[in-house]
């Protein structure tokens, strides 16, 4: 009778342990501040000859990155945009490639002119995935921040437009 019971015991020790594990998943969230950033900016870039190709409201928490996997063509021209809760103090956002190379570094603060949000342009030099970690930093440690992210990418070149900013590829 002994040896029946340690296959149930064990049993019942794994699905308890299995239920104890915390699973991280990514939420939206709503802000009405940033909403309206959101709107400006696609009005903005869609208006240059962009396309929105991915957007995504994110519940973030405070100095924790939340890595967002994009796949990019080579010789496309992208555009990222990240806009963080506008109580945070600090905003960064690392882009790696696939050989897990940091290939852009962005840092806002709270007192800068556009401080909550972050955007660049990046033209890939290879087909790839790439893994984009925005982070802000909150002054009173928050584990319910919003941030949003959305990817741009350049399709009209007939328009004439100018674009808002040059690619570049900037590596600290």
């Amino acid at each position: 009778m002994k040896k029946n019971l340690y296959p149930l015991f064990f049993t019942m020790l794994l699905c308890s342990t299995l239920q104890a594990q915390d699973v991280i998943r990514q939420q939206s969230c709503g802000n009405e501040l940033i909403n309206r950033q959101v709107d400006s900016l696609k009005k903005l870039y869609t208006g240059e000859g962009y396309l929105l190709l991915k957007e995504a409201s994110m519940t973030m928490e405070s100095e924790y990155e939340m890595p967002v996997i994009v796949p990019l063509t080579e010789g496309s021209w992208y555009q990222f945009v990240f806009i963080g809760e506008y109580t945070s103090r600090l905003y960064e956002v690392r882009m790696y490639d696939w050989e897990e190379r940091q290939v852009i570094f962005r840092q806002k603060k709270w007192g800068d002119i556009d401080g909550n949000v972050i955007v660049y342009s990046y033209v890939p030099k290879v087909s790839e995935f790439h893994m984009m970690k925005p982070v802000q930093v909150n002054k009173e440690k928050k584990k319910k921040l919003c941030g949003y992210v959305m990817l741009f990418k350049r399709t009209a070149a007939e328009t004439g437009a100018v674009p808002v900013q040059q690619p570049t590829e900037e590596v600290r």
